[in-house]
């Protein structure tokens, strides 16, 4: 599956080379989100922005299936939605580490419904975007009671979030073998717009990753872990197998779906060894007579957005709200990430 898998690896120096670049890596993206929630910009009275915490969306008890509400604090009427899927690889992060697009959305005026979901290797496909469903149907059933709006709906994600959020829309738009799958497409609701941002689009062949461009070995090997955890070979799938783990390959070879497909905002940075799958989306979507607005932003790295002190991650998040305000005929709020970054 990957260049060189655990499973494969010819010495334990690999293996404990591996091992040892992974835990650094996921304490690190852990630790700076646990101490960014300690500035007092993280506050969401700052923003009158209201949260409600741990809402269960499945019946089973367990944290990966809460979500958090963000919303304009006294906001009256019905709200557009966004339903946020964290990024992290599918094995690392939360929706508490992800607080940020919860406080950037709902201060543009959306209730956020930010969700937790299992997490590999010890849930591998498709338990992700088995929850993720769930918590599609559990939005559209019950967001009404928190002031939101399931007829104006945007699915966002970045990296494997992103990955999550075309799933999704590919099961609200074409009717799917997949049982869980079909619990998206029942509710007969299309989202109006999809925000996938530094997409992972195909887990499958991660080796393609290096084929366009060398990339150093610690990255590599980070890469090859999402693939091996989140699709353990010989995993029995069930109906429709492992496709929906490549949203991207499915749109590259789908027919016409039976529902029109949303438009899709892409950003992307130049630097980001997932790059291409954002061009391949752009032209999947263009071939599918879907609108896809791709943004590539020089020099950037992987979920540069989420770094609000650097100017194109402030541009970035401006010309998603403006994307937004044309889709959903909403207005923007001005200068709402440049007072979040201040």
């Amino acid at each position: 599956m990957g260049l060189q898998t655990e499973r494969t690896a010819s010495n334990y120096g690999e293996v404990w080379r591996r091992r040892l670049g992974g835990v650094v890596v996921d304490s690190f993206f852990n630790g700076i989100s646990r101490a960014a929630q300690l500035h007092p910009l993280a506050n969401p009275d700052r923003h009158a922005v209201e949260v409600i915490r741990d809402i269960p969306y499945r019946k089973s008890g367990r944290r990966e299936h809460l979500l958090d509400i963000y919303r304009p604090a006294g906001a009256d009427g019905s709200l557009p939605v966004v339903l946020y899927a964290h990024g992290g690889g599918f094995r690392i992060l939360s929706k508490d580490t992800h607080w940020l697009m919860g406080l950037a959305f709902a201060r543009q005026g959306f209730v956020v419904v930010n969700i937790n979901y299992r997490l590999a290797p010890s849930h591998p496909f498709p338990a992700a975007l088995e929850d993720a469903c769930q918590a599609y149907a559990w939005t559209i059933q019950n967001v009404a009671r928190y002031g939101g709006d399931p007829s104006r709906l945007v699915i966002a994600g970045e990296s494997a979030g992103a990955n999550i959020a075309t799933a999704l829309t590919i099961s609200a738009c074409f009717e799917r073998p997949e049982r869980w799958a079909n619990t998206v497409f029942e509710t007969e609701v299309v989202p109006r717009a999809v925000i996938a941002a530094c997409g992972m689009l195909q887990v499958s062949d991660i080796a393609r990753l290096g084929r366009r461009r060398p990339l150093p070995r610690w990255l590599l090997d980070r890469l090859e872990e999402v693939g091996d955890a989140y699709l353990i070979a010989h995993r029995p799938h069930g109906p429709g197998g492992a496709e929906l783990a490549d949203p991207l390959v499915i749109l590259e070879n789908a027919p016409t779906p039976l529902r029109t497909l949303p438009p899709f905002f892409a950003p992307v940075g130049t630097r980001d060894p997932l790059l291409d799958d954002t061009r391949r989306l752009t032209a999947a979507l263009e071939r599918l007579g879907a609108r896809c607005d791709a943004r590539y932003y020089p020099g950037e790295i992987h979920a540069f957005h989420a770094f609000l002190w650097r100017a194109q991650a402030r541009q970035c998040w401006q010309e998603c709200f403006d994307f937004l305000s044309e889709c959903m005929g909403i207005e923007a709020v001005d200068q709402a990430v440049e007072d979040s970054a201040a």
